[in-house]
């Protein structure tokens, strides 16, 4: 089943992690060439916005910018959302203040939490599940759909090494203990009727 809308907006990049330890930083890691695929990581998490969505947005001197004590930590786990507005007009969707929740046709979703943390991050991803994830649209490569405003079908374009340098870097990245809400998914509208 195919969702209606993948947003390309403020790139929300989804990425996971594997491990029964949290690796070393980007710094430490100097073998087989995994300093230069975190680099080329971190690089494109930075160009590719991973920020804008993962990491909650706080009011800064000019306006809201991420609030990089909880980089890439997902929607708050404390800020619980009301009621979504219903879609009216133009107005197909609608984002929190944080830029970590969304509402629209597909339901409510959620920015994920992407630090290493073992029980609330995505400390038990493999990198094979991260690359099919993002090739698939399904959430640990196998289970429910990837949401809006996720822009998954784009990202899923990258080559296999530039995912495997994203998911590199998102290992180095600081474990952050935040459990972020299951996604409400809407309920598919009826197929329109058949011709006769």
């Amino acid at each position: 089943m195919k969702r209606l809308v993948s947003f390309s907006a403020a790139g929300c990049a989804i990425a996971a992690a594997l491990a029964i330890a949290v690796p070393a930083r980007a710094a430490d890691t100097t073998q087989d060439g995994t300093a230069a695929a975190v680099k080329r990581g971190q690089y494109l998490v930075t160009i590719l916005a991973c920020n804008d969505c993962h990491t909650p947005f706080k009011m800064g001197p000019k306006g809201p910018e991420p609030d990089m004590t909880r980089m890439l930590s997902g929607h708050p786990e404390a800020m619980k959302m009301p009621k979504a507005p219903a879609a009216a007009g133009p107005w197909l969707w609608y984002g929190a203040a944080t830029n970590t929740a969304y509402a629209g046709p597909w339901g409510v979703s959620y920015a994920a939490n992407l630090t290493p943390d073992q029980n609330t991050g995505l400390g038990i991803w493999t990198e094979d599940m991260f690359v099919k994830a993002l090739r698939t649209g399904k959430h640990m490569a196998t289970s429910r759909e990837i949401l809006p405003p996720m822009p998954w079908p784009s990202y899923g374009k990258m080559t296999d090494a530039d995912l495997k340098s994203v998911y590199a870097y998102l290992r180095t990245v600081k474990p952050i203990t935040n459990h972020v809400p299951d996604p409400e998914i809407a309920p598919m509208p009826p197929a329109p009727a058949a011709k006769k």
